[in-house]
């Protein structure tokens, strides 16, 4: 879990070449939590809607209880190894399941948007542990020669989440309340709780090097305050508005950063290791990484918003029409991991890539009515591209590291991959808020004023303000259409972001080179470790 090992720790044991029932048993474990955290990130994009009705906020604001999740997952990655090796894996990961599970209750328990986004960091900084510790007991249960067989069991999260999720949210919504998307972790937890505690091994701490907690003291607060910063631009659901409350956040926030950036080359060990990028291929991957997560998780927020908002679909049935984008990235990532290891990263990459953008296209088209079934197609085909694409590109990147720089470069490309969502949700869910109160406004009683496209949104989730505020149909249609043409608008900006990456993707290697993460005996150090 560190960069170097402890020299009291004891010899690599011999591992067999089969997958025993140990191993397995620890997988299952594994499996259980990384089910609960990734479900944790898509199962709330179908909620958006149904939190901005609840907690009558933006949806620049209700996009928080995403952007705190995923920055909360950035925030603890660092710190995982050292306190993993300070306290102990199974204990460390015993804490990380109860606190998930607490954050899972008092989001339940939550009656305004302010403690939900706060119980929501809360469950990230559980559910940031769960896969890099699991990732860790892995390796040390199957030994880096089984690593292969068993990341395709830690796959299954992986790839059930983008699929389940929004379908699960939805039907808890529509036959419960939204209450239910945080309460069936409680029953899940128990059980993972249970289950760590009787089948995962015992093991020693093993104090390592001093945790930088002056890095983390700047990295941290700057990453939230930029957010924060780019999130409330456009908060008051009224177009853009650069006030105090922005520029001062983002300001302060760049200047934290900037600031972690100048000290992070003086420790020996510092939360993030910046000294990685002189490896080419590594800077290469983390730019093309971090600027295709931005597209990617920023059109994943929109995709069931457009569904629930625009097309007056229930919760569920929003779930169900985005599973098509999973269901392609089920079929290619399979595939893609064998390609990983026979074919340059540089000679696939862009095809994913291409794949995203295409499907992106049909998205930038959007009408009131737009077929259904082209959409599904059009996020197929995303799924496709996601699947060739992301962790490939992450795979790529590490094997060119030494088998001692193999977790920390591990650790930096976790935390640009979970940044990069965070700001993709953030932007995107900006720029639709500003494009949706352009347009000729409508005064309401009170002095109050909406944009067609808003008002429209408002009697579809509604249909009973129609009636009271007695809204002409044609009014009603025409909303419509301008709420689409800016969901459509704002899939551009996504689009143009995957077109972006193809850029970066152009210095990937196109030839085969050596792995430099491989020990002496020949096995590719596991990748995963925070």
């Amino acid at each position: 879990m560190t960069d170097a090992a402890a020299p009291s720790r004891p010899a690599e044991p011999e591992y067999p070449d089969h997958i025993d029932a140990a191993v397995l048993k620890v997988a299952l474990v594994v499996v259980l939590g990384a089910i609960m955290s990734i479900l944790d990130i898509t199962v709330v994009s179908v909620a958006l809607p149904t939190f901005r009705e609840e907690f009558d906020a933006s949806l620049a604001t209700v996009a928080w209880t995403m952007t705190a999740y995923t920055l909360a997952l950035a925030t603890v990655i660092p710190m995982t190894g050292w306190a993993a090796d300070r306290f102990g894996t199974k204990r460390l990961y015993l804490v990380a399941l109860l606190l998930f599970t607490a954050g899972s209750a008092l989001c339940a328990l939550a009656d305004s948007v302010g403690m939900l986004i706060l119980f929501r960091v809360l469950q990230g900084l559980g559910g940031g542990m769960l896969m890099p510790l699991g990732m860790a007991m892995m390796t040390r249960a199957a030994g880096p020669k089984r690593m292969g067989r068993l990341m395709a069991i830690l796959g299954v999260p992986m790839l059930l989440g983008p699929i389940s999720g929004p379908i699960l949210g939805g039907w808890l919504i529509d036959i419960a309340s939204w209450h239910w998307i945080f309460l069936i972790n409680l029953p899940l937890g128990a059980i993972a709780i249970a289950a760590a505690a009787a089948i995962l091994p015992k093991d020693e701490p093993h104090p390592s090097e001093r945790f930088d907690l002056f890095g983390m003291l700047l990295l941290s607060p700057g990453l939230a305050l930029l957010l924060f910063g780019v999130s409330s631009i456009a908060e008051s659901g009224e177009g853009a508005s650069f006030g105090p409350r922005v520029w001062v956040s983002a300001t302060a926030g760049i200047v934290l950063i900037v600031a972690f950036v100048l000290y992070s080359f003086k420790p020996a060990h510092p939360l993030v290791d910046l000294r990685l990028f002189r490896n080419k291929r590594l800077t290469v991957a983390t730019i093309t990484m971090f600027i295709f997560m931005v597209a990617f998780m920023g059109a994943g927020l929109l995709f069931p918003s457009y569904y629930l908002q625009v097309r007056g679909e229930s919760t569920l049935h929003a779930g169900l029409l985005v599973a098509p984008q999973g269901l392609g990235a089920m079929l290619m990532m399979p595939l893609a991991g064998v390609l990983a290891d026979r074919v340059p990263i540089g000679r696939t990459a862009p095809f994913g890539l291409v794949a995203m953008a295409v499907g992106l296209l049909g998205f930038t088209q959007l009408e009131a009515d737009t077929s259904y079934w082209l959409l599904s197609g059009a996020l197929f085909v995303m799924g496709l591209g996601q699947g060739m694409t992301m962790m490939p590109i992450m795979t790529s990147a590490l094997k060119t590291l030494s088998h001692a720089d193999a977790a920390r470069g591990s650790t930096l490309l976790n935390i640009i991959q979970q940044v990069g969502g965070s700001v993709g949700t953030a932007v995107l869910s900006v720029v639709l808020t500003t494009q949706l109160g352009k347009g000729d406004s409508v005064p309401l009683a009170g002095g109050e004023s909406l944009s067609e496209a808003e008002l429209a949104i408002a009697a579809t989730m509604d249909p009973g303000l129609a009636t009271a505020l007695e809204l002409p149909r044609e009014l009603v249609a025409s909303g419509l259409d301008a709420a689409a043409g800016a969901f459509g608008s704002t899939f551009g900006v996504a689009l143009a972001l995957v077109l972006v990456t193809l850029v970066p993707v152009a210095f990937l290697p196109r030839r085969r080179e050596e792995d430099e993460a491989a020990d002496a005996d020949g096995d590719v150090a596991p990748v995963l470790m925070h």
